[in-house]
């Protein structure tokens, strides 16, 4: 027998194991012959317990969604059910049942996050019910705005009784998205009213065109089960882009690795399946042990999980009482439930009726998209309170009850597109974004986010630091750049004040102080880019500001101009340093600030401790050096080194390993031959 893995059922038992075909969703002997012919569209029941959901949709489909062994013997939906129904107009419908016991809300929940539109089930014999209400808010909450009523068991009651209902009911939802719905008097035992249902739900679904993203490909996971012969099967409905056979995947938050093996969609079998389809996808390589429902399916390196996410909540008016800071509330997000904390950021209570930018503090990471929709559930008593649209589900710890607080909030509620991309990346500071991570935080598909940084970057907004990130490519915001500008060319001119017979700082050391909290891609495009603007200059390793020139003091001026005399008179044959500074009175220490003035000019090299030439007489022995190679010399040695030169010994051995240590020799046993020989 196969396995289903889910939620437990009432009394702690455990889900039946039970035999299932392939596909897992539902089997029916219609065939799929229109393929893609319309849009994908999911519509999903609502509504009170023994309303009638279930025995509609199998009225509507021929399908019975209540497949538990529990379900069948207490009479009611436990868990999510899933059919499809061909319309009169061509057009699949993918078809979502939920339970209505207020014990399954979280049920409910985790099936009405993927559904394009509801349909409202309320029995003509009861009216409107407690569920029917926190259903109709689930459904509001999720940014459900499109649906219709079903008036079920109409054959139960007489046509006054009907009618009253019917008021009742209309009554009931005004000012609610399902206000000027169409309501359809219904029995799924006499089949009254089911043909104009389907029309209706057929010219609901020819007009409907959901907006989903092509790209970002997302499918949290509702099921998971094993199938003889194919392994491990997860099921969803693809909220955005596409899966094919052969894709690599993963499961977030745990990143676990998997290839599709095969792929289920409305009864059959396919190649690719879009969004907007109920998607069965058999998986490699895992174990029904390895996978949890509320986990999303997605492509490598396209969702980051976080433990703080920012949302714009809004306090349902009907809940008796506010939200407090800090309040731990039940958070469902897709087909995940999990404990939370509310964080209020501008005030301590966000009473019933209210809405605000707020902070989700979760116990563990979870993946999510601007824009995603969640649904937040009181404790004590369980209930729905709030939800609302995630703002960024990658965020940062921030003061509370501040002006610059405050003024964020305001800025990320009315925020999209480009600016939200540009409000993001300034946020980001110097650590920037990825590509990849730029396309969770915003609303923007691929095409257009490129178009927006593409934009932004020509108008100073963003900079690209990086074509070749690990999150694709990397930008940093243009304020950003600017202020590690004034403070890259701050940062040499005070090392310059303090060191002012340096020429300037070696890029090792400004990697190592200026720039150590920044990475290296960002510290080589900063100092590249204020020396192509002319506010840096650079002497071989060496950066200094453009105007910047080793200033000497009298005395120092004059031991240079003793000191390059002595040099360039010297030769390949100069002083011994004691006899230039013995006469002046001077040690070594005192006249090395000088030294190394000279070196930085490259009017004097080192070629060991205490041994210096003239620059110009080491540039004129490499020449001809080189004109000894030229002449058809393979290699040289002391002897012929002395040969050329006409130097004695104590020069001899320390230019020939200056000549090593500059790579315009290598020395091969007791000779040298030409390094690009």
């Amino acid at each position: 027998m196969l396995g289903v893995r889910g939620p437990k059922a009432p009394g702690g038992e455990v889900q039946e194991r039970q035999r299932l075909s392939w596909p897992p969703e539902a089997s029916s002997s219609s065939s799929y012959a229109h393929k893609d012919a319309h849009m994908p569209v999911i519509m999903g029941t609502a509504g009170h317990i023994d309303h009638g959901k279930t025995t509609l949709v199998k009225a509507l489909t021929g399908i019975d969604c209540d497949r538990l062994a529990e379900e069948k013997k207490r009479g009611i939906t436990i868990e999510l059910g899933f059919a499809f129904m061909d319309l009169p107009g061509g057009a699949r419908l993918g078809v979502v049942d939920v339970p209505g016991h207020e014990r399954f809300v979280k049920n409910m929940v985790a099936g009405a996050a993927g559904i394009d539109f509801v349909t409202l089930v309320i029995a003509a014999d009861e009216g409107v019910m407690p569920q029917t209400r926190e259903h109709l808010d689930i459904c509001t909450l999720l940014g459900v705005s499109t649906g219709l009523v079903a008036l079920t068991k109409c054959d139960m009651v007489d046509p006054d009784w009907l009618a009253m209902v019917t008021d009742d009911v209309r009554a009931e939802l005004a000012g609610t998205f399902l206000a000027d719905a169409p309501i359809f008097p219904v029995s799924s035992h006499t089949g009254q009213g089911l043909p104009e249902l389907r029309q209706a739900l057929s010219d609901l679904v020819a007009a409907f065109a959901p907006k989903r993203r092509s790209d970002l490909a997302r499918l949290p996971i509702d099921r998971v089960f094993t199938l003889r012969g194919h392994g491990t099967v997860v099921t969803g409905t693809l909220i955005a882009g596409s899966f094919k056979i052969g894709d690599d995947v993963r499961l977030f938050p745990t990143d676990k690795r998997s290839k599709v093996r095969g792929l289920q969609s409305h009864g059959e079998s396919v190649e690719v399946s879009p969004a907007g389809r109920r998607t069965a996808v058999n998986l490699a390589g895992l174990e029904v042990e390895d996978i949890e429902r509320g986990e999303v399916l997605a492509l490598p390196g396209t969702l980051f999980p976080d433990t703080i996410w920012e949302a714009e909540v809004h306090c349902l008016a009907s809940s008796p009482r506010g939200l407090k800071h800090r309040t731990e509330v039940h958070l469902h997000h897709g087909t995940r439930e999990i404990l939370a904390r509310i964080h209020l950021l501008d005030r301590d209570k966000l009473e019933p009726g209210q809405t605000a930018v707020c902070q989700l503090r979760l116990p563990e990471p979870l993946a999510g998209v601007h824009g995603d929709r969640v649904v937040i559930r009181s404790g004590a008593p369980l209930r729905t309170v709030a939800g609302g649209r995630v703002v960024t589900p990658m965020a940062y710890r921030i003061k509370r009850n501040t002006e610059a607080t405050t003024a964020l909030l305001a800025e990320l509620a009315a925020a999209s597109g480009a600016g939200l991309v540009a409000l993001q990346l300034r946020r980001a500071g110097p650590d920037g974004l990825g590509f990849a991570r730029l396309m969770t935080l915003s609303d923007l598909e691929s095409k257009a986010l490129e178009k927006a940084l593409g934009a932004l970057c020509d108008k100073g907004g963003a900079a690209l630091v990086d074509r070749e990130g690990k999150e694709g490519r990397h930008y940093v915001h243009g304020d950003t750049v600017a202020e590690l500008a004034a403070t890259l060319t701050d940062f040499v001119a005070a090392f310059h004040k303090r060191e002012p017979l340096k020429l300037g700082v070696s890029r090792s050391e400004l990697a190592s102080t200026w720039g150590k909290k920044l990475t290296p891609k960002l510290f080589h495009f900063m100092v590249e880019r204020l020396l192509r603007a002319g506010k840096l200059a650079n002497e071989g390793d060496v950066i200094r500001l453009p105007g910047h020139k080793v200033s000497l003091a009298s005395d120092q001026a004059k031991l240079r101009g003793i000191l390059l005399d002595a040099y360039v008179k010297g030769g390949l044959t100069p002083p011994n340093v004691k006899d230039i500074l013995e006469p002046l009175d001077l040690t070594f220490k005192e006249a090395q600030p000088v030294y190394k003035v000279l070196q930085d000019e490259g009017r004097i090299v080192k070629a060991q401790e205490g041994m210096y030439f003239c620059a110009e007489a080491i540039k004129a022995l490499i020449e001809k050096v080189q004109a000894y190679y030229a002449a058809g010399a393979v290699d040289m040695g002391p002897a012929e080194f002395r040969e050329l030169t006409g130097l004695s010994r104590k020069f001899l051995i320390a230019l020939l390993e200056y000549l090593d240590k500059e790579k315009v020799t290598v020395r091969v046993g007791d000779k040298r031959q030409l390094r690009k020989r």
